[in-house]
């Protein structure tokens, strides 16, 4: 579930799937700065209790790009986080991690969302 706040400058996700690598409960802070024309995503998990360092980029030609550098294990690597295929019903999200400074990428997460409408006022519950 995203809610819209700030006439559209900030959005709040509550994210709960599940699947055979486990469950996750997360929260996404999406948050603009106009004077920058970037996005800040930030993430936190229940299993953390923590809010992430976020991750910034932009829109262009329709398509997000968002870029942070973490540690995974021992190691530092950068991540990317796409969002793209945007459409007023569904959008495609895919992050990678690269631990060789941005010559390749390694997918490990891939999502596409799609817009649920509530039912109309007079349908049956």
């Amino acid at each position: 579930m995203v809610r819209k706040l700030w006439d559209g400058r900030a959005n709040l996700l509550q994210l709960e799937v599940g699947g055979s690598s486990g469950h996750i409960e997360a929260l996404s802070r999406r948050l603009y700065n106009p004077d920058s024309r970037q996005w800040s995503l930030n993430f936190s998990n229940s299993a953390a209790g923590t809010l992430g360092q976020p991750i910034i980029g932009e829109f262009k030609n329709g398509r997000g790009e968002f870029f942070d550098q973490e540690t995974v294990g021992d190691r530092a690597v950068l991540v990317r986080f796409v969002i793209s295929d945007i459409t007023p019903e569904s959008c495609h999200f895919e992050q990678a991690f690269s631990a060789d400074g941005g010559k390749t990428w390694e997918v490990n997460w891939v999502a596409t969302d799609t817009r649920m409408r509530p039912p109309p006022s007079d349908a049956p519950r």
